[in-house]
Order: C-alpha cells, then sequence, then structure tokens
C-alpha cells in the first residue's frame, strides 16, 4: 500500500471531517434536512440564533455539542493510543492498558450505587469516574515504580492484572446495591454514550487533548526514537526513564478525562493508530495530527449510526465501535506488507 503525503492526507481528512459534523449533526431520532442544518449553522456561526427557535435548540444545543464531544473524544483517543503504544512498543496496547476505563467504572459504580458526589449534581458521574480513574492509574504507577520502573512489559503487566481487579470491585459494589437498575447503569455507561454531551462539558476534554497533542508533537523525535527501542533512544540522548514518567502521567490524566465524559469506548484506539500509519507512516509528527483525524471522523461516523440504526432508541457508541473494530483490526493483521513502527 502506498503512503499518502501528508500534506495532502491531512488537509482531505480534516475537510472530511468537518463535512461528517454537519451531515451527522441531522441524524437523529427525527432526521432534518441538510439545508436546515446549515442554516442553524449560518446562524449561529453569525452570532445570532435561527427564527426557527425548536429547530435551534434540536440543532444548536443538542446535537452540534455531542457531534464536537464525539470528534474531540475520538481524536482523543486515537492520540493516547499512538502514545500508549509507543510507550510499551506494543501494537496491542490501546488507552486503557494501565487501568484507567476499570478505575473509572469502579468510580461510576460508586456514584451509582451509593451517591458518591452526589452534590456536584449532573457532574457526579463524571467527577467519580475521574476520580477513580486517577487512582487507578497512581496505584499502577507507584506499582510498577515499586518494582523497578516503567518497563513496557512491567506496565502491561500490572495494568492488565490491576484492571482486572478494579473490574471485580465494580461488579462487587454493583453486587452489594439494593438498586435493580444499578448494574444497567453501570454496564450502559462502561459500553460509552455520549448522550449526555453539552457546551459545558466539551471546553475541559477539548482542552486537554488539544494540550496532550501539542505535547506529544513537541516530544514527536524522542518518541520516534522511544519507538526504536530504550537502547537506541538513550545511545541518542533520550533520557528514557523521565520520557516514560510524562507519557505515564499525560495519558493518565488525557484518557481519565475521556473516560469520565464519554465511558469506555473501545478499540478506537487500537485500531485508529495503526489505520494512520498505513495512510502516513510511523513518524510521530504526522502519525499524531493524522490519528486525531482519523480517530475524530470515525467517532462522529459511529455515533452517528447509534442514533439512526435501532430508531428512535439509540445503542451505546461503544458496542458499533466494537463491531466494526475487531473485524477491522483483523484485516491490518492481514496486510503482510504491514509491520508495527516500520519506517
Amino acid at each position: 500500500m502506498r503512503r499518502a503525503r501528508p500534506s495532502i492526507a491531512l488537509p482531505v481528512m480534516g475537510i472530511l471531517l468537518v463535512v461528517a459534523i454537519v451531515v451527522a449533526t441531522g441524524f437523529g431520532a427525527e432526521n432534518i434536512p441538510l439545508g436546515e442544518v446549515v442554516g442553524v449553522l449560518r446562524s449561529r456561526l453569525g452570532g445570532q440564533p435561527s427564527a426557527n427557535l425548536g429547530l435551534d435548540t434540536i440543532v444548536w444545543q443538542l446535537r452540534v455539542p455531542r457531534t464536537i464531544l464525539a470528534a474531540v473524544v475520538g481524536a482523543g483517543l486515537a492520540v493516547a493510543g499512538v502514545a500508549m503504544q509507543t510507550l510499551v512498543r506494543n501494537a496491542l496496547a490501546d488507552p486503557y492498558l494501565l487501568g484507567v476505563s476499570s478505575g473509572a467504572g469502579v468510580g461510576a459504580a460508586a456514584v451509582i450505587t451509593s451517591g458518591l458526589f452526589a452534590g456536584a449534581g449532573l457532574w457526579a458521574l463524571s467527577a467519580g469516574a475521574l476520580a477513580g480513574a486517577l487512582a487507578a492509574a497512581a496505584a499502577v504507577f507507584l506499582i510498577a515504580m515499586a518494582q523497578g520502573g516503567l518497563d513496557p512489559l512491567r506496565l502491561v503487566l500490572t495494568g492488565t492484572v490491576l484492571g482486572s481487579a478494579f473490574s471485580a470491585f465494580s461488579s462487587f459494589l454493583i453486587f452489594r446495591s439494593s438498586d435493580p437498575s444499578a448494574a444497567q447503569s453501570v454496564l450502559f455507561w462502561l459500553l460509552g454514550s455520549l448522550a449526555g454531551a453539552d457546551w459545558t462539558r466539551i471546553l475541559l476534554p477539548a482542552c486537554v487533548v488539544a494540550a496532550a497533542l501539542v505535547a506529544l508533537l513537541l516530544a514527536a523525535n524522542s518518541l520516534d526514537a522511544l519507538n526504536l527501542g530504550a537502547d537506541t533512544a538513550t545511545s541518542i540522548g533520550v533520557s528514557v526513564r523521565e520520557l516514560r514518567i510524562a507519557l505515564f502521567v499525560l495519558l493518565a490524566v488525557l484518557v481519565g478525562v475521556l473516560v469520565a465524559v464519554s465511558g469506555g469506548i473501545g478499540f478506537v484506539g487500537l485500531v485508529i493508530p495503526h489505520a494512520a500509519r498505513l495512510l502516513v507512516g510511523p513518524r510521530h509528527r504526522v502519525l499524531l495530527p493524522a490519528s486525531a483525524l482519523c480517530g475524530a471522523l470515525f467517532l462522529v461516523v459511529a455515533d452517528a449510526a447509534t442514533r439512526i440504526l435501532v430508531r428512535p432508541t439509540e445503542i451505546p457508541v461503544g458496542v458499533l465501535t466494537g463491531l466494526i473494530g475487531a473485524p477491522a483490526f483483523l484485516l491490518l493483521l492481514g496486510r503482510r506488507s504491514y509491520r508495527f513502527g516500520a519506517a
């Protein structure tokens, strides 16, 4: 497969993303014609609400924030997937490897079953999930450091084992709950959903994703070196220990925030980085923005599909990403020409 030139691929993906956001805004329990969506967006971007207040509410207050949040979360998970695969030098690594998703599940289960963070109102579930995610990442970090450092194998094993323990603990919280709907509520959240999106929930994840992308781009050369192995990176002057710690902290915060606002959306951070490598190659300076655009585009389309496949209800977006991601990843594995990290 011939790789696309980044100067062409990145602008094309950016245009496709904008088009997908506009088109996806029209889909829902009731489809809205594209012309009416564009009219509302033109009015709002011009500083005025649409003359049709009902349509304005549906498009601008409900669907646009959700679609933008889908783009932000998709971009963030894809970028986190690239960084995680580089950190542990493992093609099967995804953003949830550190046990962050399982820890967030414990926090979410605690909120749903015991009313923890009740004072936070509508933010209670996100606050509990974020606290659980960061606590899980801290536990993985402290245990790995106590056992000798953040080498790839130790991180993979520690994250996997603690993730299983956290999942068991969240199941225990559900089992002990007197609320018969607790299990369903936690399961729906863990499968991922963007249904609660509004303008107030976009700013934090958008800022965190943007900051993480900029930080990783600034360290792109060091990440390229780390991808070749710790010995190679050290030989050219990269401080591998400090780089691994910085990557770990960045990933913990990034993934924790994303899981807190969207739940556990699988396969985006695993499959999209590999697809982007096939498209533009493994150099992080182009791989990171390509992954961000591909991830954003993929999740915007997937979220729109969840709203129309079983209307008037919707399925968790994590279910659809899993159904698409699993065969897509198998197809990638079947390409003999593809090698993880190959130049």
